[in-house]
């Protein structure tokens, strides 16, 4: 394999590899999520968003996932994870930033 060969290839794959992070997974259930449990935010840290919990569906079932700080973006926003209802099935968007 030719350098010029290695060198394309590293930078098609560095290239793909950043918008792994940005895939939107959703699902469509159709039973409808329990209420929000109640968190208690801890206080602000600096260079971190807190990410509140939501009901994650998992094996068959509604299961709370806690609220965790993640590392900010500078420029973006961070979206909550949350559960829309169309018609009869509920759709459930995953936590994303937003710029």
């Amino acid at each position: 394999m030719s350098i010029k060969t290695v060198l394309c290839s590293v930078c098609l794959a560095g290239a793909l590899i950043p918008g792994l992070g940005f895939a939107q997974v959703g699902i469509d259930v159709t039973v409808a999520p329990p209420a929000p449990q109640v968190e208690v935010v801890p206080p602000p840290r600096a260079g971190y968003v807190w990410a509140p919990g939501f009901w994650e569906w998992r094996d068959g079932r509604h299961v709370w996932v806690g609220g965790h700080w993640i590392v900010e973006r500078p420029g973006y926003r961070w979206v909550p994870d949350r559960w829309e209802r169309h018609g009869e099935r509920w759709h459930h968007e995953r936590g994303h930033w937003e710029h």
